[in-house]
C-alpha cells in the first residue's frame, strides 16, 4: 500500500498536479456547523481570507487542519529582525500562531551560527487570519506552517524592493534525485536543528536532500523521521509545527511512520530515476473544488467577523 501511494503521488507530479504536502495521510475533516452569513455563502473562502489585512483581536488559536482551517489572533513576524528577514512582503503572509513566530526566531538564531549565514530568509507562513490563500499553497491555513528559503541569508539589510525581486536558490539536480553544488553542511545542520525542536511535527524537503542527510549524518538518525520527502521543496524547506498543547480545535496529521525514513526516501529517489510505467487505467486527476466557508470549521466565520 505504501508503494502504491507513493506511485500515485509520482503520477500526480508527472501529470502536473500541484499536490499538497500532506505526507500522503490527510488530516481528519472538520465540518462547519455554524450559520454562515448570506454575504459569505457561495463565496470562495480564499477571497474572504485573502483580503483580510490584519489579524483578529482574539486569543491565538488555530482551528481545523493545515489544509482546511483558519487562525484566530495571528501574530505578525517582524519584517526584519536580528537574525531574519521576511520575504515577499507584498503577499502579507508573514503571520502565524505565536508558537510559530517564536520557532522561526529561535531557528534563525541557530542559523546565524552557521558559516556563511547571518540568519534566515523566511518565506510564506500564513495570511493574517489564515484560511485558504488567493494563490499557491493548499496548506499554511492555520499559522503552523512556515517556508524557510534554502538561499543562505548572508545579508539582512535587503530593501522591500529587493525582497520582491531576488529569488531563493535551488538545491536539487536530476529532478530532485540528488543535491547539487549549492547544498552545504549548513543546510543539513539547520534542518537538523528544526527537526530536533520538540515543536516540530515534520519537515518537507525534496527526496534527494533527505537521502543526502541520511548519508551524511554520522550520529543518531532518529531526528530524520520528521524529515519527509516531497516534491518541489528544493528552493525552500517547509516546517510544519504540532498543534499547540492548549488548542482543542486544531487537527494534527498522524505521526510519521516509525524509523528514520531513509529507506523510504531512497525509494522515492529510485522512482525519480526509473519512473514506473503509467497505468492506462488510472483515473485522471479531478480539478480541485474551491473551498467555501461551509468546508471550514464553524469558528472561522467568527474569525473573519472579529475586529
Amino acid at each position: 500500500m505504501d508503494r502504491f501511494l507513493k506511485l500515485m503521488a509520482l503520477g500526480l507530479i508527472l501529470a502536473g498536479c500541484n499536490a499538497t504536502p500532506q505526507d500522503i495521510s490527510a488530516p481528519r475533516q472538520v465540518v462547519s456547523t455554524q450559520n454562515i452569513p448570506a454575504a459569505m455563502v457561495g463565496v470562495h473562502a480564499k477571497q474572504l481570507f485573502g483580503n483580510a489585512p490584519d489579524g483578529s483581536r482574539q486569543a491565538a488559536e488555530p482551528f481545523g487542519g493545515y489544509a482546511k482551517g483558519c487562525l484566530a489572533g495571528g501574530m505578525q513576524l517582524a519584517e526584519t529582525g536580528p537574525t531574519w528577514q521576511a520575504m515577499r512582503l507584498s503577499r502579507n503572509r508573514n503571520w502565524g500562531h505565536p508558537e510559530t513566530i517564536g520557532f522561526i526566531q529561535d531557528l534563525s538564531r541557530f542559523a546565524a551560527t552557521q558559516p556563511g549565514w547571518s540568519g534566515l530568509y523566511v518565506g510564506d507562513i500564513s495570511q493574517p487570519r489564515g484560511g485558504p490563500m488567493l494563490t499557491g499553497h493548499r496548506s499554511h491555513q492555520i499559522g503552523m506552517d512556515a517556508d524557510i528559503w534554502m538561499r543562505p541569508a548572508d545579508r539582512l539589510t535587503l530593501s522591500r524592493a529587493e525582497r520582491e525581486s531576488i529569488s531563493s536558490i535551488s538545491m536539487q539536480r536530476a529532478n530532485g534525485a540528488y543535491t547539487n553544488g549549492e547544498w552545504s553542511r549548513a543546510h543539513h545542520e539547520i534542518i537538523k536543528a528544526a527537526a530536533k525542536d520538540p515543536r516540530t511535527d515534520r519537515i518537507f524537503v525534496f527526496p534527494g536532500a533527505k537521502v543526502r542527510m541520511c548519508q551524511d549524518e554520522a550520529g543518531d538518525k532518529s531526528w530524520l523521521r520528521k524529515v519527509r520527502p516531497w516534491w518541489g521543496h528544493h528552493y525552500h524547506f517547509h516546517v510544519r509545527l504540532k498543534c499547540p498543547s492548549n488548542s482543542a480545535s486544531c487537527v494534527e496529521q498522524e505521526a510519521p511512520p516509525p524509523g528514520d525514513g531513509c529507506a523510504d526516501a531512497q525509494e522515492w529517489v529510485s522512482n525519480i530515476l526509473n519512473p514506473p510505467p503509467p497505468d492506462p487505467n488510472a483515473p485522471k486527476p479531478k480539478p480541485r473544488r474551491e473551498l467555501t466557508m461551509a468546508d471550514l470549521p464553524g469558528q472561522c466565520v467568527a474569525v473573519l467577523q472579529a475586529d
